[in-house]
């Protein structure tokens, strides 16, 4: 995926109500900008954080300005992170259909926000004639506390831990239930569970993998031109 404009450089003043980050940009001049994201953000909204924004094109929105990369330190130097989760689960179904993540090639048919389960739809639908369909859940990871080691969630979830529940009843009843875990940190070399952070979401991932459900974790190379899938590094549970 590339961004089909020049990321703007600005300096972060602060994010509040998820979804809204006030930003300077170079000349001085002080904006507020969308945040696509509605988790934590933990070591990433940090006053003072070099950030890049993107502009829509669409005259009529209200914020045109939208926070897409963030500067961070880990452990081992500076590094971009995505931080806009709206990219993933294009990012994971481009992966699949270039044949990057092992286990998902193959599949005649790719569907996207396909209805299923109580109320939700699942990001990736996988269909084939010879085999099971596939369900595919992806989810945004941007949280790492120890150098190399991705985390999710990085806070409570209760969304989440449905979908978990929703893909291990799909399981159960014989179709193929996959979450792919894909980090924007392009650092990282594994993703795990924040259990102390959402224990809730640990105990019902546990019960899905006991139902069927499989877990991949992927990773991106992060730039100012754009983001890619890269490699399928290990899920540690």
């Amino acid at each position: 995926m590339r961004f089909s404009e020049p990321l703007i450089p600005a300096r972060l003043i602060r994010r509040y109500k998820r979804f809204l980050a006030d930003v300077v940009l170079a000349d001085g001049t002080e904006t507020t900008a969308h945040v696509a994201n509605s988790g934590a953000m933990m070591g990433l909204d940090a006053p003072d954080s070099r950030v890049w924004l993107s502009r829509s094109a669409n005259p009529a929105r209200k914020l045109p300005l939208s926070w897409e990369l963030v500067e961070a330190d880990f452990g081992a130097g500076p590094e971009l992170v995505g931080v806009n989760t709206m990219h993933p689960n294009a990012l994971v179904a481009a992966a699949i259909a270039g044949g990057q993540v092992p286990g998902l090639a193959g599949y005649a048919r790719m569907r996207r926000e396909v209805k299923y389960g109580v109320n939700s739809r699942i990001d990736i639908l996988l269909e084939d004639d010879d085999r099971p369909a596939c369900l595919v859940e992806v989810k945004n990871v941007h949280l790492m506390r120890v150098p190399g080691a991705a985390e999710f969630p990085d806070c409570v979830t209760a969304r989440g831990a449905k979908h978990l529940v929703e893909l291990a009843a799909q399981a159960r009843e014989g179709r193929r239930a996959v979450m792919v875990y894909l980090s924007q940190i392009g650092s990282a070399r594994s993703i795990g569970l924040a259990r102390d952070l959402d224990p809730g979401y640990g105990a019902a991932f546990d019960a899905a993998r006991a139902a069927g459900v499989e877990a991949f974790a992927l990773t991106c190379r992060i730039s100012l031109e754009g983001i890619a899938v890269t490699d399928a590094i290990p899920m540690i549970g």
